[in-house]
């Protein structure tokens, strides 16, 4: 077959031309395009880790900075608390110093007073018992006429008191 035996010089040459643009393209995008292309996903990359280095030391800083924040606000927490006990205890100690006056003042205002009432006790107990020493001596003179001497009035009153 005469055809077959053609197809080896025919395509011979479009073989070559093929491989040779294919060289060619290959030389080109390969060594011309493909280091571009590389050195910009290199920076790329190298941005994006440097970014992320960035976020990570301002995340690390934030948490120090929160750290910072709680330990401080606990120190003041701490101090507002001891000074509001210490307030507590002196406004609990000027307490208890104003109730001792007042209970103070007041024993003796207590003790005045049942003073006066023990007087006036005792002074309402002579008036009563010589009052009634003169009425029972008055209604013993009207009742059976006879006559007491205000002692005995006084005597008879004194011992039916005790009774009482």
């Amino acid at each position: 077959m005469p055809q077959i035996a053609q197809i080896a010089a025919t395509y011979a040459s479009q073989i070559f031309w093929l491989l040779l643009i294919f060289g060619l393209v290959y030389v080109v995008v390969g060594l011309g395009m493909v280091p571009k292309i590389q050195g910009t996903v290199d920076a790329r990359d190298k941005q994006i880790a440097g970014d992320l280095a960035a976020a990570e030391r301002a995340h690390k800083e934030a948490d120090a900075r929160e750290e910072a924040y709680r330990a401080k606000s606990d120190a003041n927490r701490a101090e507002a608390l001891k000074l509001t006990q210490a307030a507590k205890a002196k406004g609990i100690a000027e307490s208890e110093t104003t109730l001792a006056k007042a209970d103070a003042e007041i024993a003796e205002t207590l003790s005045a007073a049942e003073a006066r009432i023990a007087a006036a006790s005792q002074a309402a107990l002579a008036d009563i018992e010589t009052v009634a020493a003169e009425a029972a001596q008055a209604m013993v003179a009207k009742l059976s006429g006879a006559a007491v001497t205000p002692a005995q009035a006084t005597n008879a009153v004194k011992a039916a008191l005790a009774n009482v």
